[in-house]
């Protein structure tokens, strides 16, 4: 079967549209994953009050958080994406960042 013209003009547009979206990840990616650009996360915020979410460790209220364990923080959780930061990314609040000495409910140790 041969190809027609308009074949070419789809197969064009469709590498077109395919190689702009690449670019838009490419751009936005690295502005996403820093943490840097990430606002804190904030105290009273909803998901943070109820994962009891504190940004030092060392100030849980064991009666409030009985599940935390000491040694446990942000900065050993799988779910932060920090690299030996002050704050990182948390896939548990998506758009901000926690400390990495903080803690919530959340925590799951890395392995």
């Amino acid at each position: 079967m041969p190809i027609t013209q308009r074949d070419s003009r789809r197969r064009f547009l469709s590498l077109i549209t395919a190689t702009a979206g690449v670019g838009a990840v490419a751009t936005l990616l690295p502005k996403l994953a820093s943490a840097d650009a990430l606002a804190p996360l904030a105290a009273n915020d909803p998901m943070a009050q109820a994962l009891a979410y504190v940004d030092d460790a060392a100030k849980v209220d064991a009666a409030k958080s009985p599940t935390h364990k000491p040694g446990q923080t942000c900065a050993n959780c799988r779910f932060f994406g920090g690299d030996k930061a002050a704050t990182g990314a948390c896939q548990l609040f998506p758009g901000k960042s926690v400390a990495a000495k903080g803690w919530c409910s959340g925590y799951n140790a890395k392995t």
